[in-house]
């Protein structure tokens, strides 16, 4: 294999119910940044069912091409047939690096891939970069959390093309959409092996988490253990409600069985990056701060003064949240109403 018939940088392109997913455009946005790096280009995949509409808009937010397969085998994800057909889209380009979304279908989707194409796959990633060897040529670094968070990895793929990772939804910054962009858009026809198919969707139930997704939300107030229980967390939502955000909370209360698994924040929950971050009662571990340190401003409130949270915080009150939370609340519902 030589790694100079390889390039570009591809994105698969997640769509759900004909709507693409915001990790799509998050992925993009790097892919834009590693393209201009390496002087590549960047294509997207785009698999699915009366989809073909919206290409374009990924061309707006930064494709250089679009590779489309329309047809209603497509239409809700299963394993085989997309891996098939993304298989053979890779396999037909030669593309040097592939992305993916770190979402349950990224996760079920890219291993499978990285199998058949005989190729490595980097999972988690929270950094990505094209850097320059002493050779002078140039190297795609995929960065990870290891060892439970406590430290982090930097992962190459020097002997095997592509090189392919998954990153978590609200790790990277979508770019902002350029209308009337120029870019190809490509159809594509699958070819599919009936032989290898062996599931048939009958069905699909969905069910509600009663949590709105955190990852796109612009004010999150967080609870720890230090918020204790639901009454703690009726707190929490009060002065959330005050400043038109919503709660999440630490991995411990989600053990605990107090908070849903979709409001998580972390290494095992979702990476956030609200314009404000409230953290209430979160001690501040490095599993927790992979999820939310890249918040525009974050305001700890914990009784421990030497509590890590306070090193990542731009404003930190050392006090008992569950009298600091209910007067914050009220003071800045005064103060907007006046």
């Amino acid at each position: 294999m030589d790694s100079k018939d390889y390039k570009n940088v591809f994105v698969f392109a997640e769509q759900r119910e004909g709507k693409i997913q915001p990790v799509a455009f998050e992925l993009l946005g790097k892919a834009r940044d590693l393209a201009d790096a390496s002087g590549e280009k960047v294509v997207a995949m785009l698999l699915g069912c009366g989809i073909s509409g919206q290409a374009q808009r990924l061309v707006e937010m930064g494709a250089d091409e679009v590779i489309v397969a329309d047809c209603p085998e497509l239409e809700n994800y299963l394993t085989e047939e997309y891996t098939q057909v993304v298989y053979k889209m890779i396999v037909d380009n030669r593309p040097n690096i592939v992305l993916y979304g770190a979402t349950t279908i990224g996760r079920d989707l890219a291993p499978r891939l990285a199998a058949r194409l005989k190729t490595g796959l980097t999972a988690d990633c929270t950094k990505l970069e094209i850097a320059d060897k002493e050779d002078g040529s140039k190297e795609f670094r995929m960065t990870r959390p290891a060892f439970g968070g406590n430290l982090m990895a930097t992962i190459i793929c020097p002997n095997n093309r592509p090189q392919m990772s998954t990153v978590r939804p609200g790790v990277m910054r979508k770019l902002t959409p350029e209308p009337g962009r120029k870019g190809e858009i490509h159809t594509f026809v699958p070819e599919f092996d009936r032989a290898k198919i062996k599931v048939k969707l009958l069905d699909t139930e969905r069910k509600g988490c009663g949590c709105k997704d955190i990852s796109e939300a612009k004010v999150l107030v967080s609870g720890g253990r230090g918020v204790h229980d639901k009454a703690g967390f009726d707190k929490l939502q009060c002065l959330a409600d005050v400043l038109g955000g919503q709660v999440s909370s630490s991995r411990a209360m989600v053990d605990s069985g107090i908070m849903p698994q979709a409001c998580q924040v972390g290494q095992t929950g979702k990476t956030v990056r609200p314009d404000l971050y409230v953290a209430c009662g979160i001690s501040g571990a490095i599993q927790h701060l992979a999820g939310m340190e890249e918040s525009g401003y974050i305001v700890a409130i914990n009784k421990d003064k030497f509590a890590p949270i306070f090193s990542v915080a731009d404003l930190g009150i050392v006090g008992d949240l569950h009298k600091i939370v209910p007067l914050l609340a009220e003071r800045l519902k005064k103060e907007m109403a006046e």
